[in-house]
């Protein structure tokens, strides 16, 4: 007895699980699909942590004149790093004198406002692949300049992924240590005086920033590994792929 077989009516719940308004969620399985989902995510990740770091340095000055009370120096800073603009209150311990205003040492915006914003130009350009590939994937396939245009776009990601993770490792390493309390007891005339004495206070917390250095190498991991997947949808792929079974056909042939 024969099993009664599904009808259209049966299908259509499982054909609109996998495409929820317009789009093919399937193809999320898949390696190109998959990837666009994680450079989206990290994206984020990379422009989130770099751009919404702050940080606190300081230092104490105890003035030997018994008079005068130990004075605390905090100073905050983050992005976009512009240590250069950021004040503070020395104070002196001559007499009645007046406090002196100070700045940090240093411009490191270059490198972290580079990093942020191709961390947003990334993600916004994966959101939009992945809208492409999910929602007109037919103009994907059958369009040849769609996917060489995207093989373009990933390679020049690559490039400036691994050039904007270096170039803010390197800054945030100047970062560091431009903000140490070290540096800002250095930077303080009257701590190199016998009228008083220095000593490091908060310590800044660099975990967010190391950490979004970290991601911005994992987007250049991500990137690279796009380029192939985009490369197997582009015409070069398929005329090597083309070639070489002519070429096993051929051998199969003089057999």
């Amino acid at each position: 007895m024969s099993e009664p077989t599904a009808s259209a009516g049966d299908k259509e719940p499982g054909q609109q699980g996998r495409r929820l308004f317009g789009l093919r969620w399937g193809r999320l399985e898949e390696p190109l699909g998959f990837i666009k989902v994680l450079q989206w995510l990290f994206a984020i990740f990379a422009f989130g942590s770099c751009g919404s770091f702050s940080g606190e340095t300081g230092a104490t000055v105890k003035c030997n004149d018994d008079l005068k009370e130990m004075t605390a120096i905090s100073v905050q800073f983050g992005y976009p790093f512009r240590l250069s603009r950021i004040p503070f209150e020395m104070p002196v311990c001559e007499g009645n004198t007046t406090k002196r205003t100070l700045h940090l040492m240093g411009d490191f915006s270059a490198p972290s406002e580079f990093f942020v914003t191709l961390g947003v130009f990334s993600f916004l350009y994966s959101m939009a692949a992945l809208v492409i590939y999910l929602r007109f994937h037919s103009l994907y396939t059958e369009n040849k300049r769609l996917p060489f245009a995207d093989f373009c776009v990933s390679v020049s990601f690559t490039f400036f992924w691994l050039v904007a993770a270096a170039a803010w490792g390197k800054g945030l390493s100047d970062v560091k240590g431009a903000t140490r309390p070290s540096s800002l007891i250095a930077a303080m005339s009257v701590c190199h005086l016998k009228q008083a004495v220095c000593n490091a206070g908060a310590t800044p917390a660099m975990g967010l920033a190391n950490i979004s250095v970290l991601f911005g190498f994992i987007n250049f991991i991500l990137w690279a590994g796009n380029c192939w997947f985009v490369f197997k949808e582009t015409s070069w792929h398929a005329q090597t792929t083309n070639k070489e079974n002519s070429a096993e056909q051929g051998a199969i042939d003089k057999q």
